[in-house]
């Protein structure tokens, strides 16, 4: 009896030992995706995201919740990559364990009805996209106090959506009731009203507001310089749509020194060749090529063209 009871501790403990080794796998594999896609090296960390999805479902029950963060972060790298076919299915297979498990109506399904609404969006399935964000607001809706920061999210998802489809009187409501919440709810420097006002100022320069654009965005600029660190990349944002703003007025020469800003902190943050990178210097050689600084469009194009063919290699 001693020796039976021997073996079966034995089995118990490597069984134990080789879940959790698979489980630390999974956990190593899982930092390195989320590291790699942040440094937007999206085909690298879609290698490591399609392990960490096998072992995540060879070593996890079917409703564990790194099993859809596995899923999630594998359809999110698809989507980035623009196949959105594969991503798909990950994203509802993600959203049906959490219906099951909690329910469909319950306020951790969230995450998943807005990831799938951001892909039906990117699709240009904008219907789908809707009938999900309002879903996923109502159940915010029903669940959280009115003035709860995740309603604010919500509204502004929603809201893009709108923007995006030129609904812009149905965007400007959401965005004006988010910024309304956001000023109820957070200190009047607290960067969800920065962002909401980023975003309705967006809609303002979409509709040709530009008075209340460029003040939304001198708002909303004036927070993050005062709140964030001064290399900060959402001030870089900030920055690059208020100097696109003074562009769309013709005015060059105010809007060349903030993109040049804007340039400054996202190498410093991204490094020299990244995709926020290369926005901003088309956008100065946009603004160069107006102002007639032949100089500075030679520039800008060789620093260009040194990027794209950076991140080719990269691919």
């Amino acid at each position: 009896m001693q020796s039976f009871m021997k073996v079966v501790i034995t089995v118990i403990f490597l069984f134990v030992s080789v879940c959790f080794a698979d489980q630390s796998r999974w956990q190593d594999l899982n930092s390195k995706v989320i590291n790699l896609y942040l440094r937007a090296d999206y085909q690298e960390a879609q290698q490591f995201a399609k392990q960490s999805l096998q072992i995540a479902e060879k070593t996890f029950e079917p409703d564990d919740p790194n099993l859809v963060k596995a899923l999630n972060n594998l359809a999110l790298i698809y989507k980035t990559l623009g196949k959105y076919d594969l991503a798909e299915p990950l994203y509802t297979r993600a959203l049906a364990i959490m219906e099951k498990t909690y329910g469909p109506t319950n306020l951790i399904t969230v995450t998943s009805l807005n990831n799938l609404a951001e892909l039906a969006k990117a699709r240009a399935k904008y219907k789908e996209a809707e009938s999900l964000l309002k879903r996923a607001l109502h159940i915010r809706q029903n669940h959280l106090d009115p003035n709860h920061p995740k309603i604010v999210t919500s509204l502004n998802n929603l809201a893009g959506l709108y923007a995006a489809t030129g609904e812009y009187n149905d965007a400007e409501h959401l965005y004006e009731r988010a910024l309304k919440i956001c000023q109820i709810s957070f200190d009047p420097k607290h960067l969800a009203i920065a962002q909401t006002q980023n975003n309705l100022a967006c809609l303002y320069t979409k509709t040709g507001n530009f008075k209340k654009s460029e003040s939304l965005y001198n708002s909303a600029l004036s927070i993050t310089q005062e709140t964030l660190p001064s290399d900060h990349p959402v001030t870089a944002d900030f920055l690059n749509n208020l100097a696109s703003l003074y562009c769309s007025q013709q005015k060059h020469k105010q809007a060349q020194p903030l993109f040049e800003r804007a340039l400054k902190i996202r190498e410093k943050v991204f490094g020299p060749a990244h995709p926020e990178v290369l926005e901003v210097l088309k956008n100065l050689l946009y603004c160069c090529e107006k102002s007639g600084d032949t100089e500075c469009v030679s520039q800008f194009r060789r620093r260009i063209t040194k990027i794209k063919s950076l991140l080719q290699t990269y691919e």
